[in-house]
């Protein structure tokens, strides 16, 4: 996906071209802003495209308007509570846009493009849509605003003479002056949103005289003023308050320091906490009005996170005073029933009314332009489009052509059903020569106009903040979510100082650590948890992600070896080799731990890595090793970029760069070279492992599995996995078609592993050997008996018959009995199998598993002789020649359970 405006639906990888240093900023043509001929040319810098637009949004009506409301009926104390809380909600917000807006190229479409390319589609759409609806409202609430305060001094007050009040009052005429202030506010954004920009500064100047105005008078009015104040009441009556302005006055701040909630006069309502917090809570619901001008910001990655910073902390200092100022110098009476009191108390009234219409109408502006390149946003992503509609009609015509279902016109129907949603958005995604998104501002405008049916400010300013609080939630849920997923694109600090989490994670760790009694394991629950011994990375990386496919969420851990007699060492060797293994790990991105120690022989120390690993029921259950064999080690480093090329300059945060990894690993083995392990030491540690009631897994041709590394896509799609149950070398030891416990360990592992994300579209198939031409046809009973076992442990698998009578008869009876023996522990040695067998086992094998990707295979166990272990080796060997990945598995641990 060469371009950020590309439908979130498609689906796609970002890459980089020739001519496209940055994922976002090139594409193809009519995608995106970025990309069209048309876009919007990006001129606005940090001061002009963030912070202005963020002021002016934030002192639009509460400023002017709200303020004697909030501080009249919450009192000083709580109101200043109200601030405490809202500027808390919004500064959590704004340090999540800085986390999430520094983290990649932001587009048009502002906090809507910030979340959709954070949390996907499903989140970004319905998000956006919210906070395009809170946009919306935000404008109708500032439109009415800005006609309430036109009707206070032009309006038509009963006890008023005043020659100004000549426009009539009521319900149908705040619509129709809301309807033509809006179409005023609709006209200069059809003109675009440069203008607005342009004019922004002086507005904000025109806003910043109002302010100083109104902290001044009370310094030049220091006589008190009485005044006469009325309300039109129910039954057309007049309502009469005597009210006070007293200046300074410490009796004053004393009275308006609780609270006094009482009837709102403008809706005839008793005001609470809540209300009256949904009101003032709307002066804060413009801190991303510079992040919805993304689309016009010269460096928006920069610009949002430090503009917002400013404007805000501008905006708290200022409502802070002005919240003190009107406490300390008006009786509550004056702060409850005028909302304009500001406009009585000051040197020059008109100061008041220019700045309360300029803010007003700044804020509607804003928000209207604001709201358009939300939608604008939203229809050329498509999510809500047409081509939404062919897609999931595309979808469901392949899931019944896949299933075998033909068209009906139910299918039809349901299609039909969704272009009324999706088909009227699509031509929010056209844009004027100049880049102006006009039929999104023509829709947006179409809505708000529909918001101001409500009338009254404070009927429709919960809503609004209720919309708000989830957008704003939207975005720290999406910076949280990415901290906690570790997403490996999301690049948060790091620093050298130390972190709490660490501590916090400790404690937690410890306590359930405590909780998880090995007392109350239950084989439902069993899941497996590995200790993959690694004597040399560079050749095992490929038998190492493997095995992270396996753990299905259980304990991983690398397990080495260090030879060496801490005796005749003047420190620990091992305690220096840990950053070098746990960078390792982050390069193949496996969950994994590292347990190093330092032996005499590989043999001991496997033994106490066993025994000390792990801690309570975090212990391995499973051993894992590679295949002992003459082939010729691969060395990975080789093969992985990521081994051998690097963009970073310099290392990790522990001092591990590239250079210093691949120099503390050895070159891998040569073929001539001799091995750590004599085969006896090596079958030991089976023996071992067997003995301390461990499960044990052989890998073998791992090198040969692809599509294992991190950086792999891929869900196992045509891949196969291969299941011999049956203890191939030990024909007579078993049934035919019966199983064990290490036969239905085999099981659990292949199901386990077909749940893995890069294997869970793969097939299995179980394989079951039989003496077809036997007198004995109890085989095809065992069969059936077999089949249900799968479907009571609902294990979805095909199950291939296996003839296999020719094999059987090289194998003799005499050895079968021996066998036998053999297997009940007794200390007789284990039969001499012959080389004609073995390699009819192999061919049995190549056969029928030739194109799988992985096979699972029955190990037999090793024979109680260490003078016999290069003989059982041999045989293994004989057995696997060329079969391609193959995991040899002694199962001790029962691990199916068929009840609930």
């Amino acid at each position: 996906m060469s371009n950020e405006h590309a439908p979130l639906l498609a689906h796609g990888v970002c890459g980089l071209s020739v001519d496209t240093a940055v994922c976002g900023m090139g594409g193809s043509e009519g995608t995106g802003e970025a990309s069209t001929p048309n876009a919007v040319p990006r001129k606005l810098n940090t001061f002009f495209g963030v912070i202005v637009p963020t002021v002016l949004s934030m002192f639009s009506i509460v400023l002017f308007l709200r303020t004697g409301f909030v501080v009249g009926h919450a009192g000083l104390l709580q109101g200043l509570v109200m601030l405490l809380v809202a500027y808390t909600i919004i500064s959590l917000t704004i340090l999540s846009i800085c986390a999430i807006s520094t983290n990649g190229a932001v587009q048009g479409g502002g906090a809507y493009f910030m979340i959709s390319r954070s949390l996907g589609p499903e989140f970004g759409g319905s998000i956006g849509l919210m906070f395009f609806l809170a946009k919306v409202c935000a404008c109708g609430v500032y439109v009415l605003g800005l006609v309430e305060a036109i009707l206070d001094i032009f309006g038509q007050d009963p006890a008023s003479s005043s020659a100004l009040r000549v426009l009539p009052q009521g319900y149908w005429y705040t619509v129709l002056y809301s309807s033509i202030v809006l179409l005023l506010v609709l006209l200069v954004c059809l003109v675009g949103a440069h203008i607005f920009a342009r004019t922004s500064f002086l507005i904000l100047l025109v806003v910043t005289i109002s302010l100083l105005s109104i902290y001044i008078s009370p310094l030049a009015l220091t006589t008190p003023l009485n005044f006469l104040i009325s309300h039109q009441g129910p039954g057309n009556q007049t309502l009469t308050y005597n009210a006070s302005y007293t200046g300074f006055n410490g009796t004053t701040l004393r009275d308006n320091l609780g609270s006094s909630y009482t009837v709102d006069y403008s809706t005839g309502k008793v005001m609470s906490f809540a209300s009256v917090f949904a009101v003032m809570f709307t002066s804060c619901t413009g801190i991303m009005a510079g992040a919805n001008m993304s689309g016009e910001l010269k460096n928006p990655s920069a610009a949002i996170p430090k503009g917002t910073i400013i404007a805000v902390l501008y905006t708290c200092i200022v409502y802070v005073l002005l919240f003190i100022l009107a406490s300390s110098t008006c009786e509550r009476t004056l702060l409850v029933q005028d909302y304009g009191f500001f406009q009585r108390i000051n040197i020059w009234p008109p100061f008041v009314t220019i700045g309360i219409y300029c803010s007003a109408l700044s804020a509607a502006m804003c928000s209207l332009i604001g709201a358009s390149r939300i939608l604008h946003a939203l229809a050329l992503d498509q999510l809500f489009g047409k081509d939404v509609v062919e897609h999931v009609s595309q979808r469901v015509t392949e899931q019944r052509t896949c299933f075998g279902l033909t068209q009906n016109k139910e299918h039809n129907v349901d299609v039909m059903l969704m272009l009324p949603i999706g088909f009227p958005l699509a031509p929010a995604a056209i844009t004027s020569s100049s880049g102006n998104p006009w039929v999104a501002v023509l829709y947006t405008w179409g809505l708000a106009q529909c918001v101001v049916f409500a009338g009254q400010l404070n009927a429709i300013a919960g809503l609004v903040t209720v919309f708000y609080l989830l957008a704003y939630a939207a975005v720290d849920l999406a910076c949280l979510a990415l901290e906690w997923a570790s997403a490996p694109n999301f690049r948060s600090p790091t620093s050298s100082w130390g972190y709490i989490s660490q501590a916090l994670i400790f404690h937690q760790v410890r306590k359930y650590l405590l909780m998880l009694d090995v007392r109350k394991d239950h084989v439902k629950f069993w899941r497996p948890q590995v200790l993959l011994m690694v004597a040399n990375p560079r050749s095992s990386c490929q038998l190492i992600n493997f095995v992270n496919q396996l753990k299905k969420g259980g304990l991983f851990v690398l397990g080495h070896v260090k030879l060496g007699d801490l005796d005749t060492l003047p420190s620990d060797p091992v305690q220096q080799q840990y950053n070098f293994w746990l960078s390792l790990v982050d390069k193949l991105g496996v969950k994994a731990f590292v347990d190093l120690t330092l032996s005499p022989s590989v043999r001991q120390g496997t033994q106490h890595l066993l025994r000390i690993t792990g801690l309570g029921g975090m212990k391995p259950n499973t051993l894992v090793l590679g295949f002992y064999d003459s082939c010729t080690p691969e060395d990975y480093f080789l093969q992985d970029p990521a081994f051998y090329e690097s963009e970073e300059a310099g290392g990790d945060d522990f001092g591990v760069d590239l250079p210093s990894l691949q120099a503390h690993f050895p070159p891998v083995r040569h073929v001539e070279s001799p091995r750590w392990l004599t085969p006896e030491e090596y079958v030991g540690i089976i023996s071992d492992a067997i003995k301390m009631s461990k499960n044990v897994c052989l890998g073998r041709y791992f090198f040969q599995l692809q599509g294992e590394s991190m950086g792999t896509k891929m869900d196992g799609a045509g891949r196969i996995i291969d299941v011999w149950p049956l203890n191939l070398l030990r024909p007579g030891s078993t049934s035919a078609a019966s199983v064990d416990v290490c036969s239905l360990f085999l099981l659990q592992m292949a199901c386990v592993l077909n749940m893995a994300s890069r294997w869970r579209h793969a097939r299995m198939r179980i394989f079951l050997c039989v003496e077809a031409e036997s007198s004995d046809q109890g085989w095809v009973v065992k069969e059936e008996t077999f089949r249900e076992l799968l479907r009571k442990l609902r294990i979805r698998a095909s199950i291939k018959i296996v003839p296999w009578d020719s094999v059987v008869q090289l194998y003799g009876q005499k050895q079968t009995q021996d066998a036998g023996l053999g297997e009940l522990g007794l200390t007789r040695p284990a039969p001499a199998l012959s080389e004609d067998f073995l390699s009819a086992v192999n061919c049995l094998l190549m056969e029928h598993s030739a194109q799988a990707a992985v096979r699972f295979l029955y190990l037999p166990r090793p024979p109680t002789h260490s003078s016999q272990s290069q003989q059982y080796l041999s045989q293994l060997e004989a057995v696997t020649h060329g079969l391609g990945p193959t995991l040899l598995i002694h199962g001790l641990t029962p691990v199916t359970c068929t009840e609930l």
